[in-house]
């Protein structure tokens, strides 16, 4: 059982994600101890984050912030909010949900400004391919609209070559049988983004989460990407 947004677009042989659970709440959730909103940061604020896709949305709208690794568990981060080491971080809403702490979110952030990570907010069931048994028993867990969702949103991540080092955000949500979707790739300053949106029918998730990705793949260049890389590497490993 695994948080879809961190699992590979690619698996071992002989494994299959085989059941998606409705989606939770896919924002990202602003986590402070003395200010009510991201908007009310002062200048040079001090913000904590290991998620590089956070880190460019943010500088995107506020490059005046200081943004610096803060790593842990949910409680330890809130920790060291309480410590007073950083004046906010974000963390994801679905899991302040299941952990039964989303009253310590100050506010959740704009799908506009703060697009998720490809499948935030799904929880998936991976199993063997041959184990039929187990597959069959799923079924009663299984979700359409997050499979679909997700299926576009992972198939824009794989087109664009995407990881945890890379700040690749996606999201998806169905209106009946039409499928809404928009994805963006920043540069970790926040100075560029390639932006993306589509719709199709259900059947048509996948291809067109590949078709917008590989028009940003496209557009922007390997100059860019081979960049982020060397960027994403000196943030991971600072």
């Amino acid at each position: 059982v695994h948080s879809c947004k961190d699992m590979p677009t690619k698996l071992p042989a002989g494994l299959a994600l085989v059941a998606w659970l409705k989606r939770e709440d896919p924002r990202d959730a602003f986590m402070s101890e003395n200010y009510a909103c991201f908007e009310d940061l002062p200048e040079g604020a001090r913000v904590g984050t290991a998620s590089l896709r956070r880190r460019a949305q943010a500088l995107r709208l506020r490059p005046d912030l200081q943004i610096e690794t803060l790593r842990g568990n949910v409680q330890t981060r809130m920790q060291k909010l309480a410590d007073g080491l950083f004046d906010a971080t974000f963390l994801a809403a679905a899991g302040l949900n299941r952990l039964g702490l989303a009253s310590h979110a100050k506010q959740l952030l704009s799908l506009d400004d703060f697009l998720p990570a490809p499948a935030q907010g799904v929880v998936v069931v991976e199993a063997p391919l041959g184990n039929s048994r187990m597959i069959e028993l799923l079924k009663p867990l299984h979700s359409a609209e997050s499979f679909a969702a997700a299926e576009a949103e992972r198939a824009f991540l794989a087109a664009l070559d995407g990881s945890c080092r890379t700040p690749i955000a996606a999201y998806s949500r169905l209106e009946g049988d039409v499928l809404h979707f928009r994805g963006q790739i920043l540069g970790l300053s926040g100075e560029r983004v390639y932006d993306r949106s589509g719709t199709c029918g259900i059947s048509e998730a996948a291809q067109l989460g590949r078709s917008l990705g590989e028009s940003i793949r496209t557009e922007a260049g390997q100059g860019f990407f081979d960049a982020l890389a060397r960027e994403a590497e000196a943030v991971v490993t600072a």
